[in-house]
């Protein structure tokens, strides 16, 4: 009952055009929240989403983590926020990169259509890049910031490790904006995907990545492209 009371309260803030934050203190510790779903792009061991207490930083909320560190290179795991559908809008999220030998990223999804349909932003503390991609029939490819030859691949950013970092997009139309840490560091134009969509959470590989503090601003429907 108060999750369904929470539920109406923030589908209404959201089609009111506010920002709402969605937390998972709610959820007990090694719990998956409601109003999420687990859902994987590629092959490999099954994604491990779970309510954790950050040992930490113990005074802060509790996260969203993916645990599972199978170390398949193509194996995307998703949790995504049922909740609501954005056509334009921003979402933000604050992560910390644990581990990963592989990789270590941490991605913002939007305009979800399915596990092989979708955009994604990742961060990646391994790299030290963050880049914008569109998955679409299950294959990523990378979108060239504006203003850099094509092919670009993203831009080169320090992203700490085990250290709290705020990734954020906004998208209106074919236009994509990307923030980290408050910094505007690229856009992109893309109109692969246009109409509505669900948003959430992504890893990579054997990532393993705690969230907290996931953000949505529902600006509605788009008026022209």
């Amino acid at each position: 009952m108060r999750f369904r009371l929470a539920m109406v309260l923030l589908l209404s803030a959201l089609a009111s055009g506010e920002a709402q934050t969605i937390g998972f203190n709610n959820t007990p510790v090694g719990g998956f929240p409601e109003g999420w779903d687990a859902y994987m792009t590629h092959s490999g061991g099954a994604p491990r989403w779970q309510v954790i207490q950050d040992a930490a930083t113990p005074g802060e909320p509790r996260a969203l983590a993916q645990l599972s560190d199978d170390a398949t290179r193509s194996r995307f795991p998703l949790a995504i926020f049922r909740g609501a559908s954005i056509q334009n809008g921003t979402i933000s999220v604050s992560f910390k990169a644990v581990s990963g030998k592989i990789d270590r990223g941490a991605g913002l999804v939007w305009r979800f259509v399915d596990a092989d349909n979708y955009y994604i932003v990742r961060a990646n503390a391994l790299e030290d890049n963050v880049v914008l991609y569109k998955v679409e029939k299950g294959t990523r490819t990378a979108l060239a910031p504006k203003g850099t030859p094509p092919g670009t691949y993203g831009i080169s950013h320090k992203v700490a490790p085990q250290e709290w970092n705020r990734l954020s997009v906004s998208f209106h139309g074919d236009s994509f904006t990307v923030n980290f840490n408050g910094e505007k560091l690229f856009e992109v134009e893309d109109g692969t995907y246009s109409g509505e969509g669900k948003t959430g959470l992504w890893t990579k590989a054997d990532s393993v990545i705690y969230f907290r503090d996931f953000e949505i601003k529902n600006d509605g429907a788009s008026s022209g492209h």
